[in-house]
């Protein structure tokens, strides 16, 4: 396999991640009840356009690359509890990390640059939603 289908195969599972944290951010902030809803009604709706400006970058990319981007998302984990919604928003971020950490590893191997610079973004990104998440479970009761 080439390294550009091997980076495509890569864009595509993240792509599928990102369709993901669209759904999960706006469903969690359709279900979030509780003294603390209003803050993470906002916190929640806040993330879906940065999330979905990742999701058209990969699609335009895979594309552009030669792929077909995926149409599908991964399965949105469900809760009822605020704090769980929480819980499962910090591991999808870490599972975003851990992707464009990949993602930058593998634009190298395929020597596109400007996916490189993109992906760092991106993952600059994801470990500022990843930070902010665990700042407001550091506390929570």
């Amino acid at each position: 396999m080439s390294s550009v289908q091997t980076l495509i195969d890569a864009m595509n599972d993240q792509l599928t991640a990102e369709y993901q944290a669209i759904i999960m951010y706006n469903h969690y902030a359709a279900v979030v009840v509780g003294p603390y809803r209003p803050q993470l009604f906002a916190f929640f709706t806040a993330e879906i356009a940065g999330e979905t400006l990742h999701a058209q970058y990969l699609a335009d990319k895979i594309s552009a690359l030669g792929g077909i981007p995926a149409t599908t998302a991964k399965p949105v984990p469900h809760a009822s509890e605020a704090k769980q919604l929480l819980e499962n928003v910090l591991a999808a971020e870490k599972e975003a990390i851990a992707a464009y950490a990949n993602l930058i590893k593998l634009a190298d191997e395929a020597g596109e640059i400007g996916v490189r610079v993109q992906m760092e973004n991106f993952l600059q990104d994801e470990s500022h939603h990843r930070d902010e998440t665990a700042k407001i479970l550091q506390s929570w009761r």
